[in-house]
């Protein structure tokens, strides 16, 4: 458990660098360059992918495994396109680290979710990841057009979608768990918990050495 959470903390400490240049830098000009942006940020994006993750393997223990990670989907692309045209939710770097704390929270618990408040969850959280995303193309300098912001909408709904299945298909066929309290399944929330409280961190860090120096 310590490799893994030692791992991820690796990975994340080089998010900011990556995050925002799946095409190494270049601006989106075509429909190519939008999906494959859209493709990359959320793999290169260390803490959404670890959300996402999670989200699967929540997912995978509802009555509605395919169903409720739509939730997220939509509602993550809907913040994307609130960001695009200039609205930008407060907080939300805040917000989708205290998402990786909830949503680990939840599968290292052992507890099921009902659809309903999986729906709610995955949704609430999928607002703010999607403002982050957003903000890759709303700051591209000259704009973008309407091709490379459709493909940059599809990429990022069908890799994220793709890896929540993945994830919760891996626990069940690969780890063995069949219900939220197996271990295994747990032992994925604790790893992603343990990114959130990283991130967490990393957030307070810089107004508490502020308060500290003044």
């Amino acid at each position: 458990m310590k490799k893994l959470l030692a791992t991820a903390a690796a990975m994340l400490a080089a998010t900011p660098a990556l995050a925002h240049h799946p095409l190494g830098g270049m601006p989106m000009e075509t429909f190519s360059h939008g999906l494959m942006s859209g493709v990359g940020h959320p793999v290169l994006g260390f803490d959404h992918m670890f959300f996402v993750i999670a989200m699967g393997v929540a997912a995978l223990f509802t009555a509605q495994r395919y169903l409720t990670p739509l939730a997220y989907i939509v509602a993550m692309l809907v913040g994307c396109g609130l960001m695009y045209t200039g609205v930008a939710l407060p907080m939300a770097e805040t917000v989708i680290a205290i998402s990786l704390l909830a949503m680990g929270g939840v599968v290292l618990s052992g507890r099921t979710l009902g659809a309903g408040a999986a729906v709610a969850l995955f949704a609430a959280f999928g607002l703010f990841h999607g403002s982050a995303f957003g903000g890759s193309i709303a700051g591209q300098e000259g704009g973008i057009g309407a091709g490379v912001l459709v493909g940059y909408l599809i990429g990022l709904g069908v890799i994220q979608y793709a890896i929540a299945l993945a994830a919760g298909w891996a626990v069940e066929k690969l780890l063995g768990a069949t219900e939220a309290q197996a271990m295994n399944a747990r032992l994925v929330g604790a790893m992603v918990a343990g990114v959130g409280v990283f991130l967490c961190l990393e957030i307070v860090e810089g107004p508490i050495v502020a308060i500290i120096a003044g």
